[in-house]
């Protein structure tokens, strides 16, 4: 029952991604169709380095662990989509 609890509470978000960065930053953009997060890393892409580092960057911004944040589209693409489980 506790999974199906997490299942409702998750939610998804749109990210573009902006591998090779100097600085890791996050920045809320708003659009007709909700919102998109455009995420810079300082990680290449290479290996799911900058993946991982996107789940790690959003979750500090939001204040959550990196184990919340998961990508559910995406692996190889600078758009994403992300869902966030707790």
């Amino acid at each position: 029952m506790a999974e199906k609890a997490q299942v409702a509470k998750a939610r998804t978000i749109a990210v573009v991604v902006y591998p090779n960065a100097g600085k890791e930053a996050v920045e809320e953009q708003a659009t007709e169709g909700g919102s998109v997060f455009k995420v810079w890393v300082t990680e290449p892409p290479e290996k799911g380095r900058a993946s991982r580092a996107v789940c790690r960057v959003v979750a500090e911004h939001l204040g959550l662990a990196p184990s919340c944040v998961e990508i559910v589209r995406g692996h190889a693409s600078r758009k994403k989509l992300l869902r966030i489980v707790c």
